[in-house]
């Protein structure tokens, strides 16, 4: 016998109402589908104000952890589905019980919700109706509705009675995509995946750029950048990285004779390239992991020099956020190991002793605008931008492959 028959995903109010709740709900389903594209044997149903996830042969439990990743989510349970029977809701609370196998003394509490008014007892009513058969035949169990261990739970509904146990807290925030897409900057350090997570709890639908200075960075720093990603795909369900060669641009720089301002030339041809591709993406910001005064590129007058190479809003979800917590957070989501490994990025490379904490915007112009052949060099790096699409569980396309599987389901559906 099955201890479960669906996984039950609740979304809070704040998130599903008014006008908005059709297109978030859509949302919320859309990302529960593409974290379950590695189960194809679940099922899903949507309901006002929830999801249901059938698990079919899948064990509940494994789903459980991935579920738990759906932005905008505010619990979910695994629950027993019966017909809205008083003896049915009682045999499946007795079954639910027992498989708990209890050992010791539980306090415990019934809490049963009517929402189809044409169950012949209301919520007061069932409460007692519920609980009296089994404390009658669970001698371990005693009441207390101020403050109990286990709380029975039961949703009397037209075609089902749902009954459970436990309430798993959701990651919360806005369902994923509902407020636009934007392009992250994805670096191998700590912090811009955590923005990233940041960014996707939010609602935003995120796309990732990396700077690749091949060959002073190596193919294994390339590749900790393609799990970073991939370790956001398994929270969105897909994730595109776009890398982009960025050696001559940044080479371009070092002939310039301005190593204070190395960090600063290199982030802003870097925005300007993240720009073109963000326009041609359709993203409408750029997303980084600067976190205010953490290092000398991420001073207040640092990064008003630098965010001046673009007018797309730059959101900087970690700006006020201390380093501890960053670490913190990454370890939550699981990219912090993939983040200390010790290959160096574009970041790294060509780092002054002394850099400027306070760039001049009038000297940054100058020199941009007699750095030979820089224009070209950041269209031929935006141009020339390999985009790998990631998805939950593992899978990799490149874009070509990725745009032929969108049309042919274009054209199945």
């Amino acid at each position: 016998m099955k201890k479960y028959d669906y996984l039950l995903l609740r979304f809070g109010e704040v998130t599903l109402k008014g006008r908005n709740r059709a297109r978030f709900e859509k949302a919320a389903v859309e990302h529960v589908r593409a974290l379950m594209r590695p189960y194809p044997d679940a099922k899903i149903r949507r309901e006002f104000g929830r999801i249901y996830v059938d698990p079919g042969s899948e064990n509940v439990e494994t789903l459980i952890p991935i579920l738990q990743n759906v932005f905008g989510m505010t619990s979910l349970s695994p629950v027993r589905a019966v017909q809205p029977e008083l003896d049915e809701i009682i045999r499946a609370a007795g079954e639910l019980i027992e498989s708990m196998e209890l050992d010791r003394e539980t306090t415990f509490k019934t809490n049963v919700r009517r929402v189809w008014k044409d169950f012949p007892h209301s919520s007061q009513e069932s409460n007692p109706l519920v609980a009296t058969p089994l404390l009658k035949r669970f001698s371990l169990l005693k009441v207390d509705v101020r403050n109990p261990e286990l709380e029975l739970r039961v949703e009397i509904r037209d075609k089902a009675a749902y009954v459970y146990g436990e309430v798993i807290p959701g990651v919360g925030g806005f369902p994923l995509g509902t407020n636009g897409k934007a392009l992250l900057l994805l670096s191998g350090g700590i912090d811009s995946p955590v923005a990233g997570w940041s960014a996707l709890r939010r609602g935003l639908e995120l796309e990732c750029i990396h700077f690749h200075s091949y060959p002073f960075t190596s193919e294994k720093a390339k590749e900790k950048v393609v799990d970073l990603a991939q370790g956001l795909a398994e929270y969105a369900g897909k994730v595109r990285l776009h890398i982009v060669p960025f050696t001559e641009v940044q080479t371009s720089f070092t002939q310039m004779g301005q190593d204070n301002l190395m960090i600063t030339l290199m982030r802003r041809a870097m925005l300007r390239i993240a720009t073109k591709v963000a326009e041609r993406e359709k993203a409408l910001a750029l997303v980084t992991g600067e976190s205010l005064g953490q290092v000398a590129s991420q001073t207040l007058p640092s990064m008003n020099v630098i965010e001046r190479a673009t007018e797309l809003p730059i959101l900087r979800p970690l700006v006020m956020t201390d380093k501890d917590e960053i670490i913190r957070l990454s370890r939550k989501i699981g990219t912090y190991e993939t983040s200390i490994l010790p290959y160096e990025d574009c970041c790294t490379l060509f780092v002054p002793k002394s850099p400027t904490t306070n760039p001049n915007l009038r000297i940054v112009n100058k020199i941009e605008a007699v750095t030979p052949n820089l224009e070209r060099l950041i269209e031929e790096a935006a141009a020339g931008t390999e985009t790998i699409e990631l998805l939950a569980g593992g899978a990799r396309l490149r874009r070509e492959a990725a745009e032929a599987e969108a049309a042919i389901k274009q054209d199945w559906f």
